[in-house]
């Protein structure tokens, strides 16, 4: 069974996978490592888990056998996902897999609604259960399911099955890899993470029984790293005493606040939420006008601030309404912001924030306004243009109520009567009392701020005072300046903010000091120190004047939000900042404990890791808009002077210098000198995975130049679609899919001439084709055509970087070459001509080869993107790399919308007779058909489509009607999942229906 190919160049099941990412992505917080902390781009656990098990598992002689075996190892296959299932079918989502009997003898109608009927015992229930559950879809199956990491891993059935084929003896995924490895390289084999990021495959390669090592510039992402292995991948003991240190810690700092008396009411009620708003001087008016895009609070509640005038003060103050009326709730959706300018409540003249702000142009720059704040400013100075004021608290009740009669010494209460907090906490054995009598229960209050709020606010800002040098000096506060860059600029010209605590208001600061402080005296050891580091992680991640506040239902009550909602360091004109008790759930850590194998991390440039691994799997910076050194540092600022003491090895700056990044030439030269040196630092029977998210046939090429400069050859790619839907404010033509490159050392020093390459490029495109259409023959569709393009560039990039030296292409200088904004990698040609030679040896189920290439370039395309469609894919590239492959420069007149995530083609109605007489498509045979559809359905009459084209094509009707019926059929079999396309399908049935009997002359 054993060769030199690995399952993952050969086959890799990728609609499976693609589901089980988008699973896991779509698990949200839930994901494993979510709970650490943010970082961006962390690849989904199961990708990692199948790209390691792809190479280690081999290839064989039979390809089915190698798919199933692969399935079994990833829990993926029929009965591993029953294994899996872990929630019930819902009654109403079984009735249609049982049968008249079935129903009858289980269920009953209880007034409208199906219930079990009594008696039917639990055996009976499950047999039902499996009986629907084995008839579901993949996709269906795994809204029952959980994920492949929640399980302990194949059954002992599947394991005989997975031992057989491999010659293994294992029970366990962590026994068979490193019986795999021992076979293929005498030892446990090893994967190493050059790029690790969030941590993912390190984390997955040592919780699968790999030797993991995993590096990065970024000490924050090192850190993550480390704290997965070391603490979520620590076992059930590390979690008990990680939770305990951070609870310590947690009710410390708790009675510190309380004893400063800084966040409870006379009442005694205690805040848990606090809203503040940035105020600036009308032009208008000369009032100062807090600024906010909206004044709704909650949504559910109908809370909201209206704004009242202080004519006197020249200033508004506000009053805070719960359950508004309709009027009033609409009008506070009416903010002080709108479109990027103040409106005036007076005026209603809008007057834009840069104008606000002082911004001017100065010799075709701009110039900026603002003061730049000092180390030593933590609130605003009174001459700065941007004031900040509370305007909102949200204060808990918290009271008691009877469960039970309660009589002591006298006093009686009721059942169901509330009780004060203090009267309750202060009868004897109150503890018991909780367990038997007593409900705890609260009631939230959104009020303005009063007198005695400003007073315990300035009493924030003098406590921060007294301590703010001596924190500073410490390490409890951060000191350092933000660094000027792309991101990280825009901070600094929209509110002057200069140092990293300045994105932090002084409750906000007074507070992460405190619990920073604890953190530092009470741990001294560094599993309990690394967890509370990371509790500071996760707080100020929504702790911050850069925390939105989100008002939606579906938040009942509104919280803050992270200030990562996108990769940018946005300011706000009003953010939501949590009273300490709302922090409970982002200090005290709630993650699932897993045992990871043995591994390493560690602070290293890529370029000079010296670590030996048998894979090399990496998710490089390519390309990438993505700032990590620069978006990390707000993290970093908190425990730069804690890394130090915890680990003395590691740098403790983001070393923005060193990072790889951009595009061009330096950062070509960077990222060979990257995979040269991952080469030499493994065995030549070794592997290296790339990970990356672009299909541009262009980035294709300068990856081809870097790849084949490193000494490494391409030997299989696919994509993974990893990504959650699109929404709100993410625009542009973005990927949702993860490409997976398979790399190879190269070892032989061949020369390739390009007369020859051409030739081999299209045979290995059409072996590459055939082998997967083979595979896609069954049951479960493995690929889409975004797929069948993109192994069209690996099957190109296979015969390319096999070779030592091309003629005609001189690697080193293309790499050094400061291209010109339209000038091409003479790579990107022979890459075009895979992807040209892909689309026309794809002929779509339903046509023959010889119909298919009657049809123009136009026409192919139209036809191939409803396959597209009807694969329910949607982006633009996928489109524009289809055009090229067809050699078209125009093809946007067929598209209804080219925006990113929507891209699809035109329906017969909404052609109607648009360009119907132009050249080319326009008078095209499918051009004509669409026509002809369109003026069918228009008053259901196929006849009024049938006149049109025997008109039309009058000298060839009779010859050209068996190409229309198979073009009808087509379009009829493609469009049933498409909902726009209901009208047209119809009228191209009936119109169908109308030629296939047609003998008039």
């Amino acid at each position: 069974m054993m060769n030199n190919r690995a399952f993952i160049e050969t086959q890799f099941p990728v609609n499976r996978i693609s589901k089980e990412s988008y699973k896991e992505r779509k698990a949200g917080a839930g994901q494993t490592l979510t709970g650490l902390g943010k970082w961006w781009g962390r690849k989904p656990l199961v990708m990692a888990r199948a790209a390691m098990i792809g190479l280690l598992l081999p290839a064989g002689d039979k390809p089915e056998k190698d798919l199933e075996v692969f399935l079994k190892l990833m829990t993926m296959d029929k009965n591993a996902l029953w294994q899996r299932k872990n929630k019930s079918i819902p009654i109403k989502e079984l009735i249609p897999y049982l049968t008249q009997k079935e129903k009858e003898t289980c269920l009953t109608d209880n007034n409208g609604k199906i219930r079990w009927k009594i008696g039917v015992h639990r055996e009976q229930k499950a047999g039902l259960q499996k009986k629907a559950f084995y008839q579901l879809s993949y996709d269906e199956k795994l809204k029952y399911c959980a994920r492949p990491e929640q399980i302990e891993g194949p059954s002992e059935k599947a394991w005989e099955i997975i031992n057989a084929h491999c010659n293994t003896q294992a029970n366990s995924l962590q026994e068979w890899v490193q019986q795999m490895g021992e076979e293929q390289f005498g030892e446990r084999p090893k994967v190493g993470d050059a790029f690790c990021g969030g941590g993912s495959i390190p984390f997955e390669a040592a919780r699968l029984g790999f030797e993991a090592f995993g590096s990065d510039l970024n000490p924050v992402a090192v850190l993550l790293t480390w704290a997965s292995l070391n603490i979520i991948g620590g076992g059930k003991e590390v979690k008990q005493q990680v939770e305990q240190a951070q609870r310590d810690v947690f009710e410390k700092v708790d009675k510190q606040i309380t004893d400063w008396g800084i966040e409870h009411n006379e009442k005694g009620w205690r805040a848990d939420a606090y809203l503040y708003c940035v105020e600036v001087k009308s032009p208008a008016t000369g009032f100062r006008v807090p600024l906010a895009p909206s004044w709704v609070i909650s949504e559910k509640y109908r809370v909201c601030a209206v704004l009242k005038s202080d004519p006197a003060n020249k200033r508004y103050n506000f009053d805070i309404v719960t359950n508004a009326d309709n009027a009033t709730f609409e009008k506070a959706k009416q903010g002080t912001v709108q479109s990027g300018s103040m409106v005036c409540p007076e005026t209603g003249n809008k007057y834009p924030v840069s104008t606000i702000r002082g911004d001017k142009k100065v010799n075709g720059k701009t110039q900026y306004g603002l003061r730049l704040w000092e180390n030593e400013d933590i609130v605003p100075r009174p001459e700065d243009t941007f004031q900040e004021r509370l305007y909102c608290i949200r204060y808990v009740e918290t009271f008691y109520v009877a469960q039970k009669e309660i009589e002591y010494n006298g006093k009686f209460w009721e059942k169901g009567e509330e009780l004060t907090k203090e009267n309750a906490e202060a009868l004897p054995d109150f503890e018991k009392l909780i367990e038997k009598k007593l409900k705890c229960d609260f009631r939230r209050h959104y009020v303005a701020p009063d007198k005695n709020d400003l007073k315990r606010e300035q009493k924030v800002l003098d406590l921060l005072n007294e301590r703010f040098d001596e924190w500073q000096e410490n390490g409890f506060i951060p000191s350092s300046k933000i660094a000027r860059g792309y991101n990280t600029e825009q901070p600094i010209r929209e509110r002057g903010w200069t140092h990293w605590h300045h994105l932090f208001n002084p409750r906000q600061l007074l507070t992460c000091g405190a619990f920073q402080k604890k953190i530092d005296s009470q741990n001294n050891k560094k599993l309990q120190y690394v967890a509370s580091i990371v509790s500071t992680f996760l707080t100020i991640d929504r702790y911050s004047r850069l925390s939105g506040w989100d008002t939606h239902i579906s938040k009942g009550p509104g919280n803050s939000v992270n200030v990562f909602y996108n990769q940018a360091l946005n300011t706000l004109f009003r953010y939501g900042c949590r009273g300490f008790i709302n922090l409970h759930e982002l200090i005290i850590s709630n993650f699932e404990y897993y045992n990871t194998n043995n591994s390493d991390v560690c602070t290293t440039d890529a370029r000079k890791v010296k670590e030996q691994s048998h894979f090399w799997i990496t998710d490089p910076p390519y390309a990438d808009a993505v700032n990590y050194h620069e978006l990390g540092d707000y993290f970093l600022a908190w425990y730069e002077q804690h890394l130090t003491k915890l680990f003395p090895k590691w740098h403790n700056d983001s070393r923005a210098s060193l990072a790889v990044k951009g595009s061009g030439k330096d950062f070509n030269q960077s990222m060979v000198e990257v995979y040269r040196n991952l080469k030499d630092n493994m065995p030549d029977n070794g592997a290296q995975i790339i990970m990356f998210t672009h299909q541009d046939s262009r980035v294709w090429a300068d990856l081809a130049l870097i790849v084949w400069a490193s000494g490494l050859k391409v030997t299989a790619a696919w994509t993974i679609q990893t990504e959650t839907d699109a929404g709100g404010i993410k625009k542009g033509s973005y990927v949702q899919g993860t490409v997976v490159m398979i790399l190879r050392k190269r070892l032989e020093q061949e020369i390739g001439f390009l007369s020859d390459i051409y030739s081999d490029i299209e045979f290995e495109v059409k072996e590459q084709l055939d082998f997967m259409t083979a595979l896609d023959a069954g049951d479960s569709t493995n690929f889409s055509d975004p797929d069948y393009q993109l192994a069209a560039y690996a099957a190109a990039l296979r015969v390319l970087t096999q070779y030592e030296t091309i003629e005609g292409i001189n690697i080193q200088r293309e790499l050094k070459k400061d291209r010109a904004k339209r000038e091409e990698n003479p790579v990107n040609k022979i890459i075009q001509d895979a992807l040209k030679t892909a689309m026309e040896y794809m002929v779509p189920k339903g046509y023959s080869k010889k119909d298919w290439y009657k049809l123009s370039s136009e026409e192919r395309f139209y036809l191939k993107g409803l396959q597209v469609e009807a694969g329910k894919e949607y982006r633009s590239g996928v489109y524009t790399e289809m055009a090229r492959g067809f050699g078209l420069h125009e093809y946007k007149y067929m598209l209804k919308t080219s925006k990113a995530n929507q891209t699809r083609l035109k329906t017969p109605s909404e052609f109607k007779s648009r360009d119907l007489y132009g050249e080319g498509f326009g008078s095209s045979l499918l051009r004509h058909t669409l026509y002809a559809v369109f003026a069918a359905g228009k008053n259901e009459q196929p006849k009024s489509g049938r006149d049109f084209l025997y008109t039309e094509r009058k000298d060839n009707y009779w010859e050209d009607r068996k190409m229309i019926i198979s073009i009808l059929r087509f379009i009829i079999d493609n469009t049933e999942a498409i909902l726009h396309w209901g009208k047209d399908r119809e009228a191209a049935r009936l119109l169908i229906g109308y030629l296939e009997t047609d003998t008039t002359s």
